[in-house]
């Protein structure tokens, strides 16, 4: 999204996992509308993309306002460089299926949302297969048909109702098929030509604005003066002229659902009078975005929810095998999936291309390589760290890659699960090579140092499996989600040291090692007596369906981000914890998180005591972090890790930072040093300390 650069890339095949399947692609159909959309807006000047999305420049702006400019510039860089790959309307054969998989079988021919690559890894409620009597071209639109689908059920059209469709683009044209399968009478709107006549092969009626026609006239017209039933926007335009001509052809209590992308600003006496409905379709039906159903594989009784995504697919088959729709029409070119450039070149230019497809050499040798070299031959020192990496996503890619590069690291083999973004950042940073066997990479006897930066319910195991192979750990936090993975992350780790030294383990505490907090941890030092600690952590709202929100995925936002301060505590106070009380807000109406909200009281063996105050109902122009200690007739007082302040202590007033450092840099390289040295970074007591104490916290909260 940087600079709308378009490329192949060549990465390993992704691992089959529980209720996925694994996809030989064979043809996959480019969406016109929505990837030509993402490619124009990634070619925008940053001027121009701030203008098409103001919300994200008032986030900028208030993270400017906390975390310093050159902080918010590299985070705004990063995102945009982050590899999206391209693609949602994929057919292939079914080559593996995990467990949890029922109704598909190696060698099916399947229609799913996988993106364009000859290997693809798609939820089960995201496939569907297809009938004997469906091509697979005709079976890459399945995917675009049920978006419009999704539109139409939304509007509910009955026989002999009128209704228009405005922009007959891909799925505009799609969608006059589907209604006129349904009975209805279609009047398809559209400036080009050339579209109009393809909807009129499919039995619509037309208008052309841009030939002078009134599209609201054309409306009335065909609906015999009485207003038309419903409309259905297919367009993809800035302005707002597609709902209001919309909501001015309509008949009283009309229906008007958006399906594409247009400006609203809406005139609310052109809705009242009329008493009309409007509603945004949400891509292609109940299931998107819902990690239950598209990752967890769990469906919605049909009893309950008719029509699902995944029964969507299956609808629009079944009309493409009776004969109901037909898509030959459509197709307007061709290309090699090894031309995917040009075709994308293509569809910026020609801007009447519509069904474009990429098809697939179905005999390629290699599509089950779960290695790739990145940089070949690199030599590497046995006598000190070499790295594998476990996990490319936006932390492991902006901040730790860089940061383990920074302090020196050797880096020999990066694995993910899809592979493509192991290859991305890891041929950016200069790793030997990209895998998506992980088991392979534990199994190298060249790799003696792993960093693990997954999803939080995968640590525990990862870090157990690593310790197990005599690997070093570093591992991002948290170091488990649950008592039972810590009591066997201890037990993994008490039998790889049974016999004598055996490898570290470090969580990624990387605040400790902030410069200004190293400047806190001194001063303090020369303090006998007990201290008092206040933290604050305005953490913002994140929605109760993200996973790090999800106790059995992320953990929660206790275990899964204040942790980072509970460890910040037990370092500045330098004694064991003795008890924890959390503390949350009390349950209110509408009020679906209340854990993310609490305070954490911990004391200590030497009389200190402190409090955690974890917010996410603050503004986000105050200090996302503030980290306050009182002792002995003084305070120090330290916000978002770029300011701190002395009060009352000899010889020091301020240490502050033009930009924001949180330890990351220095975090790693104590770490590669510990290895090196045989001498922990962080003790490991603490380690385990801070983890029970952690999980303690977040399960009093529940209990509340």
């Amino acid at each position: 999204m940087r600079d709308g650069a378009t490329y192949i890339a060549e990465a390993p095949a992704p691992a089959v996992s529980s209720e996925t399947l694994l996809i030989h692609s064979t043809v996959s159909l480019i969406s016109a509308g929505t990837e030509r959309m993402l490619v124009d807006f990634g070619r925008a000047s940053y001027l121009e993309k701030a203008r098409q999305q103001p919300e994200k420049v008032r986030m900028v702006l208030d993270k400017i306002r906390t975390d310093g400019l050159m902080t918010t510039i590299e985070a705004v860089q990063s995102k945009l460089a982050q590899p999206l790959p391209l693609g949602y309307c994929n057919v292939g054969l079914v080559a593996q299926v995990g467990t949890g998989v029922y109704g598909f079988k190696a060698g099916d021919r399947v229609v799913s949302n996988g993106p364009h690559a000859d290997v693809v890894k798609v939820g089960k409620n995201l496939c569907a297969r297809i009938p004997d009597g469906v091509d697979d071209e005709s079976a890459a639109f399945v995917v675009v048909a049920s978006i419009g689908l999704q539109g139409i059920r939304l509007a509910q059209p009955t026989l002999g109702e009128a209704f228009v469709v405005t922009g007959v683009g891909l799925i505009g044209l799609l969608t006059v098929q589907l209604l006129r399968a349904q009975g209805c009478r279609v009047l398809a709107i559209d400036f080009d030509e050339s579209k109009l006549a393809l909807a009129r092969q499919f039995g619509a009626e037309t208008c052309n604005p841009g030939q002078g026609e009134d599209p609201v006239a054309a409306g009335m017209a065909f609906s015999r003066g009485q207003g038309v039933d419903g409309v259905i926007i297919t367009a993809s335009t800035k302005s707002s002229d597609p709902v209001t001509q919309a909501a001015r052809m309509s008949r009283k209590r009309g229906r008007i659902v958006l399906v594409g992308v247009t400006g609203l600003e809406l005139n609310r006496a052109d809705f009242f009078t009329k008493e009309l409905s409007f509603q945004v379709s949400c891509s292609y039906g109940p299931g998107r975005y819902d990690p239950a159903y598209e990752e967890q594989g769990r469906d919605y009784p049909l009893g309950f929810v008719r029509w699902t995504e995944q029964r969507n697919f299956e609808a629009i088959l079944d009309m493409l095998a009776s004969g109901q729709i037909d898509v030959k029409p459509l197709i307007t070119h061709r290309f090699a999936f090894e031309d995917a450039p040009a075709a994308y070149q293509l569809l910026t230019e020609d801007k009447s291309g519509l069904g474009i497809l990429l098809k697939y050499n179905a005999a390629s040798a290699d599509r089950e390589v779960r290695s790739v070299t990145l940089s070949a031959g690199l030599q590497f020192d046995a006598a000190r760290p070499v790295l594998g990496f476990i996990g490319a996503g936006n932390y492991a890619s902006r901040m730790l890659i860089p940061a383990f590069k920074a302090a020196g690291a050797q880096f020999h083999t990066i694995v993910t699960s899809g592979g493509i973004s192991g290859v991305i950042h890891g041929a950016k940073a200069g790793f030997a090579e990209a895998s998506t066997d992980m088991s392979a990479m534990l199994a190298d006897a060249t790799i003696n140092t792993v960093a693990i930066v997954t999803r939080h319910d995968t640590h525990a195991r990862f870090v157990a499996q690593a310790l197990s192979a005599g690997k070093h750990v570093f591992v991002e936090k948290p170091l488990a989600i649950h008592q039972n993975e810590l009591a066997e992350v201890h037990a993994a780790y008490e039998q790889a040291h049974r016999s004598g030294p055996g490898p570290q383990l470090m969580v990624g505490f990387n605040r400790r090692f902030a410069p200004q907090v190293q400047k806190m941890k001194a001063l303090l030092q020369a303090v006998k007596e007990p201290k008092s600690f206040l933290m604050t952590m305005n953490a913002g709202a994140i929605p109760a369906s993200h996973w790090t929100q999800d106790v059995d995925v992320g953990g929660g936002r206790i275990i899964g981000e204040a942790c980072h301060f509970i460890d910040l505590m037990r370092f500045l106070a330098g004694s064991p914890i003795t008890s924890v009380h959390a503390r949350r807000m009390g349950d209110a109406p509408g009020m679906t998180l209340t854990e993310d909200k609490a305070s954490i009281t911990l004391a200590f063996a030497d009389g200190s005591f402190g409090t955690i105050m974890y917010l996410a109902n603050g503004a986000a122009s105050f200090p996302k972090e503030r980290v306050e200690v009182f002792a002995a007739g003084r305070v120090l007082q330290l916000d978002n890790f770029r300011k701190l302040r002395g009060y009352g202590w000899p010889g020091f007033s301020k240490f502050n930072l033009w930009k924001q450092d949180k330890g990351q840099n220095a975090c790693a390289a104590a770490f590669l040093h510990g290895v090196q040295q045989g001498v922990p970074a962080i003790p490991p007591e603490e380690i385990f300390e801070v983890a029970r104490v952690t999980i303690e916290a977040a399960w009093q909260l529940r209990r509340q």
